[in-house]
């Protein structure tokens, strides 16, 4: 970072966060573990999380002001808790006019900043994020259902890596091109020709972040601050079911950029009853030139078709595969399945939903293993890590919206084939309001039209199919469809035979899904690293972008050239 700024406050900003801009950048070239905000709570003091929930407690019933953004002076509210409890919290309510207006005004002095000024401010927002991070998984926990320590880890920390990871690609990509450069061709006997050249990065323009339920901040960070840090003035609207978090990272965006001098209407929030269609409204305003969306597919291809006059960032529905041909540790294959299938009722894009197994069965090194003794096995790993309520809480969480719930229940009817296991209703000690579902894992038939039907299309929440298939080969095979077809945000594999490796990992490349092999231990399929793992490929139907490559910010921005004869 460089440049002189007016604001002494920025430049004193730019200074502060220099080292952790340079480590960000440094880590996205290596790929290796890094991360500036620590992932476990006690690191944020012996207190952190009492004035965390403190903080919470003190937003309960409350009206959320947002000084100085626009208002008609309506308010919004209709979030509940997924434990039971009341939040009762309310939002002003703004027109679509009076949101775009303050944007559009906000911006040209942002945009004039410059990269480097861009990138220390945002980081200054990251770090005061991060220094609430128990006030944000509360909030994020009652209003996704995620239990409180995933709500802590990836709704704080590990969004705030995303977002920061976007930062930094941002940064990269707008110096890439220098700010001026001498232009000098020689003519033989004549004299030369000779240019100054001027390269200026010009942000497209008004941004518009649609959230998502059940990860507000984790998918909602990477397209704001990618935005934002690009020169664009940004509007976050939130799903409705899931506000409290992105209203906090709204004031805190806010605070920081009227401190260091900027308009804080670069980034507005935007709120709506449930039901409400102001993100379809906005979506197609001429001024919005970038969206990012996380949500149903349905949507999502609408705003593909309908939003032409934006580039649009979409992660939608998708089928997650994993294919069993071998093992030489069945029991840690079968621990990581079973965790990766419960860890927050499998209300992640990233959970596998089906398992493809050979009917001849799986080879492992306590022997071979049958289709049946496979899924038997796997519904009783489920079954011994979930067999305590008070653990199963903090693996499931609980049961985000009633779709999820009315799957559940569908799948212990019956509806979606023969149970090899069926869901069980957990009790919460701590909150005996909550809706925690068990998963249900269903036996399906790849050769049986009806249960192609059920497998084949996207159950999300706590239900698995375990996928009988006549071999490895048609798994692979399988996988390589469904992820063409139906789109799929990860894959996985279980082999020792280097043959099926090559294969999945050609299935894979070919498919355009990143695939996971042989996890055993403490990294699961549902993961992805900031500033190392990439979360989508774009490259299938379930995504068209990917967090965070250089795809992902490089057209949020222009660079317009200025030249004239030195």
């Amino acid at each position: 970072m460089a440049a002189a700024t007016p604001n002494p406050l920025v430049a004193e900003l730019i200074d502060r966060h220099q080292e952790t801009l340079d480590r960000a950048l440094a880590a996205i070239e290596s790929r290796d573990y890094w991360t500036p905000y620590p992932e476990f709570p006690k690191a944020y003091g012996e207190t952190g999380a009492a004035d965390g929930q403190a903080a919470f407690d003190a937003l309960l019933g409350s009206v959320f002001p947002i000084e100085g953004q626009p208002t008609n002076g309506d308010l919004v509210s209709g979030e509940a808790s997924p434990y039971g409890i009341e939040l009762g919290v309310s939002y002003p309510h703004a027109e679509a006019d009076e949101l775009i207006a303050a944007l559009e005004a906000a911006r040209p002095g942002w945009a004039a900043a410059g990269p480097a000024a861009r990138a220390a401010v945002c980081l200054e927002i990251l770090g005061r994020i991060n220094a609430r991070s128990h006030e944000f998984a509360q909030a994020v926990m009652h209003t996704t259902g995620q239990a409180y320590g995933m709500a802590f880890q990836a709704g704080g920390p590990h969004a705030q890596d995303r977002g920061l990871e976007a930062v930094a690609y941002a940064y990269a990509e707008q110096v890439r091109l220098p700010k001026s450069a001498n232009w000098t061709k020689p003519q033989g006997k004549r004299d030369p020709l000779s240019m100054v050249k001027e390269f200026t990065v010009v942000p497209r323009g008004t941004a518009l972040m649609i959230g998502c339920n059940t990860f507000p901040t984790w998918n909602g960070y990477p397209g704001l601050f990618a935005s934002l840090a690009t020169g664009n003035s940004v509007l976050v609207k939130p799903h409705p079911r899931a506000v409290l978090p992105l209203a906090l990272t709204v004031r805190i965006a806010r605070e920081v950029l009227a401190e260091a001098g900027f308009d804080p209407n670069l980034v507005c929030l935007a709120v709506e009853h449930e039901g409400g269609t102001i993100a379809a409204t906005l979506a197609v305003r001429p001024e919005v030139k970038m969206i990012d969306y996380t949500g149903s597919t349905g949507f999502g291809d609408w705003l593909e078709d309908n939003a032409r006059q934006a580039q649009v960032y979409t992660e939608k529905a998708g089928v997650n595969t994993v294919v069993l041909d071998s093992t030489d540790n069945y029991r840690g294959m079968l621990g990581n399945l079973a965790f990766a299938l419960s860890l927050y009722s499998g209300q992640m894009c990233t959970t596998p939903q089906n398992l493809l197994i050979p009917r001849t069965g799986v080879r492992t090194d306590e022997g071979s293993k049958s289709y049946d003794e496979v899924v038997a096995d796997l519904a009783g790993a489920i079954d011994g890590l979930l067999g305590d309520d008070a653990r199963a809480a903090a693996v499931l969480g609980a049961v985000v919206n009633p779709g999820v719930l009315q799957r559940s229940v569908a799948a212990a009817g019956g509806e979606y084939g023969e149970l090899a296991l069926a869901p069980r209703v957990v009790a919460s000690p701590e909150f005996p309001g909550a809706t925690i579902r068990t998963p249900a894992l269903v036996k399906a038939d790849a050769d049986k039209p009806d249960d192609r039907t059920a497998f084949l299309g996207e159950c999300f929440g706590p239900v698995a199919f375990a996928v009988a298939v006549e071999s490895t080969e048609a798994a692979v095979e399988l996988l390589r469809r469904t992820v063409r077809e139906q789109g799929a945000m990860t894959a996985g594999g279980y082999t020792v035979d280097e043959g099926v490796e090559d294969a999945l990992v050609a299935a894979c490349l070919d498919a355009g899904v990143s695939l996971s092999l042989n996890l055993t231990g403490g990294v699961y399929v549902n993961q992805t690293a900031a500033f190392s793992d990439l979360h989508g490929t774009g490259a299938n139907p379930a995504a068209n972008a990917a967090y965070c490559d250089g795809a992902f910010v490089a057209s949020r921005f222009r660079t317009v050239e200025v030249r004239r004869h030195g």
